[in-house]
């Protein structure tokens, strides 16, 4: 099968703004089986479960290691989501929430019931399972680097944390995950440790939500994964203090065999300014520059984190980002002596782009028109042209009211969770959603 880089840019710039609305503190009964997890009360909240093999998020705060804001519970009435190890990805949700919509988009994980006890709501499948593999982590940098995942279903913020010192795996879905979204990372300076990164910060500071680089990555039906490497909207915000900066270090996408498509996709500092990509790249949210890279079936990809003056050189150099502590919530990456080969050119092309991307296929399903009130999400990438799966590498943002084009709004709040709502709360949110599938793309040619 022939893999074009426009088939590959034309898939990831399918991604929509996600819907949601002001979150409700309700419960309700639940219809489905659950297995009751070996659990204690603590304070009026369901305890992390430390025997299941889990990374507990900021153990030591109010969270409890569940990944939730530090300064909130488990609380009964609530599904309470968990980080897996690196490379893995939850298998534990609510079985109600069959699309990406609020409330349902928030429940994943476990759940608390009314008497303080964890449920898990498929008892046939594990906590955690690894994902497809397809993508890993190569820092060339002289310090350690925090790659932070979203919480999905859950409130979205970056809680998950992957510490890569010097090569590590990703948790990349497939099609059995959850409403078939993507896993969404934000790439931060070499030198600051997951407890610094993965926290939900302020525009003092260029890491966390303020990181400069965010990727994605997903694998659809036939084995194909899409890789996506851009920057954060949110760095590029006028009120950004250092939005003009460019930052110290760079990534690249370099593939391990001859039959990635998309190459080169490269932000490299020596040559690029801000917004600015090696390769061919599109705008999506807030004009925010990302490329896209096919990895076929059987192969992999490999994020390339390197030092400024390096240009994704062997040569490596330590970073001059201020160093911070590691978490002990982490679970440190493991080495790989796979050799990676980069096919990446010396081409250099600005992606602020004026002109409309046009579809060259048409998509199998459309966002009808949508009002969203008060929403915690909004997308990183999107062309009003096309439809993506929801939740594919999306944002957290505040109010927006849409019909039709993809809004960009993005928002500096800290994320909440929500207690499990009742039915009349989904009158919070009008919106019409119909699945894309990732399968589309082995109809390009």
């Amino acid at each position: 099968m022939k893999f074009t880089v426009q088939s590959s840019a034309a898939v990831l710039g399918l991604i929509i703004a996600a819907e949601a609305a002001k979150h409700g503190h309700h419960s309700h009964g639940h219809g489905h089986s659950h297995h009751n997890h070996s659990v204690e009360k603590r304070g009026g909240s369901c305890q992390f479960p430390s025997d299941a093999g889990l990374v507990a998020v900021t153990p030591g705060l109010g969270n409890g290691g569940w990944a939730i804001s530090p300064d909130q519970e488990c609380k009964p009435g609530s599904y309470c989501p968990y980080a897996c190890p690196p490379g893995q990805v939850s298998m534990q949700w609510d079985p109600k929430a069959t699309s990406y919509s609020y409330p349902g988009s928030m429940n994943g994980g476990l759940y608390c019931d009314m008497d303080g006890n964890i449920q898990k709501p498929f008892p046939s499948k594990p906590y955690c399972q690894d994902g497809t593999g397809s993508v890993g982590v190569r820092n060339k940098c002289g310090s350690d680097v925090s790659f932070c995942q979203t919480v999905l279903p859950g409130n979205e913020a970056m809680l998950i944390p992957t510490l890569v010192q010097s090569l590590a795996t990703l948790a990349v879905p497939d099609t059995s995950y959850w409403c078939e979204t993507a896993a969404h990372f934000y790439i931060n300076p070499p030198g600051f440790g997951t407890d610094t990164a993965c926290v939900w910060g302020t525009s003092s500071n260029p890491y966390g939500n303020w990181s400069p680089y965010v990727a994605g990555a997903n694998t659809d039906g036939d084995g194909n994964t899409f890789l996506k490497i851009g920057w954060n909207p949110i760095y590029l915000e006028t009120t950004t203090p250092f939005r003009d900066v460019v930052p110290e270090f760079g990534i690249e996408i370099e593939c391990e065999g001859n039959g990635c498509n998309g190459l080169p996709c490269k932000i490299d500092p020596a040559v690029n300014g801000v917004n600015e990509m090696v390769g061919s790249a599109e705008d999506g949210a807030g004009g925010a520059a990302f490329c896209v890279v096919t990895v076929p079936k059987g192969e992999k990809a490999n994020i390339v984190v390197f030092d400024g003056s390096g240009s994704g050189s062997d040569d490596s150099s330590s970073s001059s980002s201020a160093p911070a502590p590691t978490t002990s919530s982490t679970v440190l990456s493991t080495s790989s002596s796979t050799t990676t080969t980069s096919t990446s050119s010396s081409s250099v092309s600005s992606v602020v782009s004026t002109s409309e991307y046009i579809p060259t296929v048409t998509p199998t399903s459309i966002w009808a028109s949508r009002t969203i009130t008060t929403p915690t999400h909004v997308p990183l990438f999107d062309s009003p042209e096309y439809t993506y799966k929801p939740g594919v590498l999306i944002e957290t943002g505040s109010s927006v009211s849409s019909s039709g084009d993809s809004a960009y709004a993005m928002s500096t709040d800290k994320p909440e969770a929500s207690s499990v709502p009742d039915e009349s709360s989904a009158g919070n949110v009008k919106a019409s959603m119909l699945s894309l599938v990732l399968g589309v793309v082995a109809a390009m040619i």
